[in-house]
């Protein structure tokens, strides 16, 4: 198995660089779908990248700070403007920007350029490590599937579906062990030929395994002794609760129709948000106890094709910036952004509340997963005021949702599958 590995270069953009930057930026999209960005561009060629699952450039440009001065609060000290540049990788993160530095080395330097810290001497490479922050949580749909078996097993559904006889989609009597074996050699045919490869998984890497077994077995550990503190934080956060700031004014209509331009040109979504977290120490010690508890699930738990109930989101992290005072969000998701923004309130709300009711403004919650989200309309003006464009969106493969990749990965179980009865032979055919 090969694991996924996040990675978020983040810089301040340098003063008076903003225009420029945009407009380099601009250069990496199709014309006719803005924020989408072309495989092909010349300053990031993102398609010659085989395991590059998704990628995105996002100005992290802060409106809602200020929130604080409506209630006679400082703002946080924070850089006015960021440049971040994420994406999802398979294998280690370092060797997907060493591969970017060595074959896109020119295009970003030109991207990097208009930040802090960097001009055409910089070592490239050494320069986006330095500032690849640490991804705090971070979730995986199913953790070790790599692009190369998502487009395999996509070649392997079409060539298949193109000859499974059509009256065995639907229950007719043929007999679905002839069909199956009918396909198997067609399969094996087309192997043979070099048409459709099908590559097994890699061994899981030694380093890995033992980092997720320490992993599995310390943090529940580490975080044992805070089981003697807990009646204590209780009774603070629930003082805290009955007066933090809620805030939740209707978004600029401005804003979101600029945001709804960037969205809905696929099947699958970008979504990037920003926000303070809650005054005070409480807050700061709180929020990465509990990234730290989601992380530990997303790894263990939820890397299996689900977030809780969940089944449309590919990718999402958490990450801090700006010492703790702000955490920053993303994710890659299923269908359209109400829908997307229903599934949590409908599945999840709880899960939600549990990290972003630490954010300054959000709905009033009680004892932390409770009310909150479930606030329906003030939870969307929330979000939609603290989410922000994707200048540059890419995703290595457009029009699969999950539903497609899991519906291929039981198309080829079932090519590996050395024996079915009918009736899993007939449901097999089915998926086709």
């Amino acid at each position: 198995m090969t694991p996924q590995a996040p990675f978020t270069v983040l810089a301040a953009v340098a003063a008076g660089r903003e225009a420029a930057l945009r407009a380099v930026l601009d250069e990496m999209n199709l014309a006719h779908k803005p924020g989408a960005a072309d495989p092909a561009n010349e300053v990031l060629p993102f398609g010659i990248f085989n395991k590059l699952h998704y990628a995105r450039f996002a100005l992290l440009d802060d409106s809602t700070l200020v929130d604080f001065e409506t209630f006679g609060l400082p703002r946080p000290q924070v850089p006015p403007l960021y440049l971040v540049f994420l994406g999802v990788c398979d294998g280690p993160a370092d060797e997907q920007l060493a591969e970017f530095a060595h074959f896109a080395g020119r295009g970003l330097s030109r991207v990097f350029s208009n930040c802090d810290g960097f001009n055409t001497s910089s070592d490239l490479l050494a320069w986006m490590k330095a500032h690849d922050v640490h991804v705090d949580t971070n979730y995986v749909n199913r953790i070790g599937r790599t692009v190369r078996q998502v487009r395999e097993e996509s070649a392997l559904q079409r060539a298949l579906s193109a000859r499974v006889p059509r009256g065995t989609a639907h229950g007719a009597p043929t007999d679905p062990q002839a069909v199956r074996q009918a396909l198997l050699d067609f399969v094996k045919d087309e192997q043979n030929a070099g048409r459709l490869p099908l590559t097994g998984p890699e061994p899981t890497p030694l380093s890995w395994d033992m980092r997720n077994a320490l992993h599995l077995v310390g943090v529940p550990l580490m975080l044992l002794p805070l089981v003697l503190v807990l009646p204590f934080a209780l009774v603070i956060l629930r003082g805290q609760e009955k007066s933090d700031p809620e805030y939740c004014p209707p978004p600029d209509p401005a804003a979101v129709l600029g945001m709804q331009r960037l969205e809905d040109h696929d099947l699958t979504n970008s979504f990037t948000a920003l926000g303070a977290v809650k005054p005070g120490w409480f807050r700061r010690v709180l929020v990465p106890v509990i990234l730290l508890l989601i992380d530990y699930a997303a790894r263990h738990v939820f890397g299996k094709g689900h977030l809780a109930r969940i089944q449309t989101i590919h990718f999402a992290r958490w990450v801090f910036i700006d010492d703790r005072q702000r955490v920053l969000f993303a994710s890659d998701y299923d269908g359209s952004h109400e829908s997307y923004m229903d599934d949590f309130v409908n599945k999840a709300a709880w899960g939600l509340n549990l990290v972003f009711s630490n954010g300054f403004g959000w709905p009033r919650t009680d004892w932390l997963i409770c009310g909150g989200a479930r606030h329906e309309q003030r939870f969307k003006h929330y979000q939609r005021r603290h989410q922000l464009p994707t200048q540059v969106w890419y995703r290595a493969y457009p029009g699969l949702t999950l539903g497609d990749l899991e519906r291929n990965r039981r198309i080829r179980a079932g090519v590996d599958a050395q024996h079915m009865n009918d009736a899993q032979a007939l449901a097999w055919l089915r998926l086709m």
